[in-house]
């Protein structure tokens, strides 16, 4: 069975927000964070839940336009492989890009 957990982030609670899932595949990890502009990056990480088939997932409400985000798997930082669209940040890393539409 496939468990989606939901959560809503403290700034993200208007009627236009949508809610997006992120996941990640990593069954040797023992904790999984979501970290993005959405989260103040590491101020507010959202922790994501191993589900039965070894995937990490979460599903998060958000505003729509662009936001920017990685993991952290055990404290490490880890690209999304199933994002598209990077950017290079600040840090001589990538972000990855996730376009939220509006209605």
């Amino acid at each position: 069975m496939n468990t989606i957990t939901t959560m809503q982030t403290t700034n993200m609670k208007t009627e236009n927000a949508k809610t997006e899932r992120f996941s990640l595949a990593t069954k040797a990890a023992s904790s999984v964070q979501l970290v993005g502009d959405f989260t103040n990056w590491q101020e507010r990480p959202i922790p994501l839940r191993r589900e039965a088939n070894g995937v990490w997932g979460i599903a998060v409400r958000l505003e729509p336009g662009t936001h920017y985000y990685r993991f952290l798997v055990d404290g490490q930082w880890r690209d999304d492989p199933a994002s598209p669209v990077r950017v290079p940040n600040p840090f001589g890393g990538l972000n990855s890009v996730r376009q939220v539409k509006a209605n």
